[in-house]
């Protein structure tokens, strides 16, 4: 799915939402979810002008989950661990974008290259 613009936010957020309803994702879970991709989305578009994002839905064993693969074509990301912690932000903002995304899913990934751009990969699970 192609994010170009602010008002690609809200299709993508639903979409995801859609996903997670399919799996049976609990209500907490989706909120949880959708916070962490509305975030990495808002970064895509402030940092890189846009991006894509792949939706899937992923199976471990017996449980179900949503992974969402955010890449963009910015400017990357300098310092990755500095990038993670609270408080730190380039755009003067809260700094809770990335640690706060990181927090409310299950499993998160970045990789960056500076000029080049930056994927970060979640999963959120259906019971986790």
């Amino acid at each position: 799915m192609k994010i170009e613009r602010e008002q690609d936010v809200v299709p993508f957020r639903n979409r995801v939402k859609e996903f997670a309803v399919k799996i049976g994702m609990s209500l907490v879970n989706q909120t949880k979810l959708i916070t962490a991709a509305s975030e990495l989305v808002r970064n895509m578009l402030k940092y890189a002008n846009g991006g894509s994002v792949i939706i899937e839905i992923i199976n471990q064993g017996r449980d179900n989950g949503i992974r969402l693969i955010f890449d963009d074509k910015g400017p990357g990301i300098k310092d990755i661990p500095l990038a993670l912690k609270d408080g730190f932000s380039t755009g003067k903002s809260l700094g809770i974008g990335l640690p706060g995304a990181r927090r409310l899913v299950s499993e998160f990934d970045i990789k960056s290259v500076e000029g080049k751009g930056t994927v970060v990969t979640i999963i959120k699970w259906k019971n986790g």
